[in-house]
């Protein structure tokens, strides 16, 4: 594990203490916009968290190689969305992990007494029934879905909303959601942030 450097700054290993509420951010973050900041404080502030752990990944299995910049490059473009307390991580090249199902394994592992719940967007949700080992995973943690600009219908209606809806608790209890036991998930609405990585991409590209 590296040593402690300045809160908000890039870090590979962090200090996790029994008993904290850790919100898990991953993705890409290609790159990183206000609609990712959106929603890890929409969660941070609903569920009470201690701390969000932005784990980057090394390339997304769901998206292309050619469209995606150099991991330092998207980390670094994170700095300005996290909070003081905040980790932006490079844990899951660390661990060579290729799918969420690894990583989520492996910080349960080396933090048994830490209190995780899974962050993303309502997106996200859409399309989870399309992760590798999505069930394991909604089995795994507590998860965290906060509303995204024109996914509220699919996600509502998607594989996993509908496979774990008896699990759902009310976003009014959402502050309890780190001490459930897995499976357990809460859909945090509210005002909606508009951007969008593919966005961004696409106006760049622009000449």
């Amino acid at each position: 594990m590296t040593p402690a450097v300045p809160a908000g700054g890039l870090r590979s290993g962090f200090h996790l203490e029994p008993g904290m509420t850790v919100g898990l951010f991953g993705g890409s973050f290609n790159p990183a916009h206000e609609g990712h900041r959106h929603v890890a404080e929409t969660a941070r502030q609903q569920l009470g968290l201690d701390k969000i752990i932005w784990l980057v990944s090394p390339q997304n299995p769901l998206k292309s190689r050619n469209d995606t910049a150099p991991l330092a490059e998207r980390m670094a473009g994170l700095r300005p969305f996290v909070g003081p307390d905040d980790v932006i991580s490079d844990f899951e090249t660390r661990i060579h992990a290729t799918y969420t199902l690894d990583t989520l394994r492996a910080l349960k592992g080396r933090y048994p007494g830490v209190k995780f719940v899974w962050l993303m967007g309502g997106d996200s949700l859409a399309s989870f029934h399309k992760w590798r080992g999505w069930v394991q995973l909604m089995h795994m943690m507590p998860m965290a879905i906060v509303s995204r600009p024109g996914a509220l219908m699919k996600a509502r209606f998607s594989p996993a909303a509908l496979r774990f809806s008896r699990f759902r608790i009310d976003e009014r209890a959402a502050h309890q959601l780190a001490y459930r036991e897995a499976p357990a998930w809460t859909y945090i609405k509210g005002p909606l942030h508009a951007h969008s990585s593919t966005a961004l991409r696409a106006q760049k590209r622009r000449p």
